[in-house]
């Protein structure tokens, strides 16, 4: 059942329900066998649909935010960050939390967003834009935490 589920999974742009079906079977398999070779297969296969949830909310947050709706896109961008947080999109969430927060004009929750960001994806593109969004638009009482994952990639 699960990987009848798991084969019908769509792209990030349609309706997801499949996908969390997958998911939840592939658990269940997990769950109830844990020790088959069946449940390694269903442990990996459960990495990438919770990459694909994560890629479904990534692209809502990002409707939203081309929208202006920044409240919204924060909502979505949490939630990669929040239930999602060892994704492929964990460094671009942060980096779009950044922005949404900067949009808001609340440059202090930006600032904890891109040294979030800064401390565990130092080396990302994603973290040099949102260092980049930082100075350019809260430059005046940046956050030590900041400054410290600043000087990390220089050094």
């Amino acid at each position: 059942m699960a990987l009848s589920y798991y084969e019908q999974i769509e792209d990030v742009t349609r309706d997801q329900s499949t996908t969390r079906q997958a998911l939840d079977s592939l658990g269940e398999l997990v769950r109830r066998y844990p020790d088959t070779r069946y449940a390694a297969d269903a442990r990996l296969k459960i990495d990438l649909v919770r990459d694909h949830l994560a890629g479904k909310e990534m692209e809502i947050g990002r409707f939203y935010q081309r929208r202006g709706q920044w409240l919204a896109s924060i909502s979505r961008f949490r939630m990669v960050i929040d239930q999602y947080q060892t994704t492929t999109h964990a460094p671009e969430a942060l980096m779009r939390l950044t922005e949404s927060y900067l949009a808001l004009g609340i440059p202090e929750e930006a600032r904890k967003a891109a040294a979030v960001l800064g401390a565990n994806y130092p080396n990302t593109k994603w973290y040099e834009r949102a260092y980049s969004l930082v100075q350019k638009h809260a430059p005046a009482a940046q956050a030590p935490a900041v400054q410290a994952a600043a000087a990390a990639p220089a050094a």
